[in-house]
């Protein structure tokens, strides 16, 4: 089985990087499932129904979320209706949503889904360390291939995460920071991981953001409204390969392209 995970969709110039690249790279790479990160995809901040079935058309089956998961208000109803959207399954109980899906792919394999906040540098949520060890027990059972992504700051709780899942699920892959990782390997019990999978937005920004617009609140330190930057796209993701007897990954490598 072949995975794609695609890296944190910006905006609209990471809408149509996913528009202008994946339909043809799940035909050319024969990949089976497209897990994508949307939390950034509605002007930078959250997703909206319209722009998710928008990823689905284009070939995405299941989009995790983050830290942005509530920016816009219609997901606290719809992200109940479409359940191939999740969101950290770390958020106390009575959040709208659930953190774990299980989709069947084109090659007929059960894969699990499971969505994770880190806490270093972000909100405090529940630990996601006792929320992946749970998770994983329940959907193992269900599912002979499981992907996390963690969604976190901090590099070292990221590696961590990697380590305490190591041969128990398929794939750790790193999101949030929007800096694609040169760091994709197979750890020793057969987990695929990633740090962080990067960016598919705006090439020429910071982190997404329009440069001039974060350099000068850092030449100011005054208050600025971040933007969407506008122009060339890049498209980051990571394509896994995953044994279909075993549910380990046998190779993980980056995809970079730009417009």
């Amino acid at each position: 089985m072949r995975l794609l995970m695609i890296g944190d969709i910006v905006g609209t110039p990471g809408i149509r990087a996913v528009k202008e690249n994946l339909p043809a790279l799940i035909k050319e790479l024969f990949i089976d499932a497209v897990i994508a990160n949307g939390e950034n995809a509605a002007g930078g901040s959250g997703i909206t129904r319209e722009i998710a079935r928008e990823l689905f058309s284009y070939g995405v089956d299941v989009i995790t979320m983050g830290n942005h998961v509530w920016s816009q208000k219609e997901i606290l109803t719809y992200i109940d209706q479409e359940e191939r959207i999740i969101r950290p399954a770390n958020y106390p109980s009575g959040a709208p949503g659930k953190g774990i899906v299980v989709v069947k792919t084109k090659s007929g394999n059960n894969l699990g889904v499971i969505n994770i906040s880190g806490r270093v540098f972000m909100q405090e949520l529940d630990c996601p360390f006792k929320k992946a060890d749970e998770l994983v027990n329940l959907i193992k059972t269900k599912a002979e291939v499981i992907l996390v992504d963690f969604h976190a700051e901090a590099t070292s709780e990221k590696i961590a995460m990697g380590w305490f899942l190591n041969g128990r699920v398929s794939a750790v892959c790193g999101t949030h920071t929007h800096v694609q990782t040169a760091d994709e390997r197979i750890l020793s019990e057969g987990t695929a991981y990633i740090t962080d999978v990067g960016m598919t937005g705006p090439r020429d920004s910071v982190i997404g953001v329009k440069k001039e617009t974060v350099l000068e609140k850092f030449l100011t330190q005054m208050p600025k409204r971040f933007e969407v930057a506008a122009g060339l796209y890049q498209f980051n993701g990571a394509l896994i390969d995953i044994d279909d007897e075993t549910g380990f990954a046998k190779g993980i490598e980056r995809i970079q392209n730009f417009e």
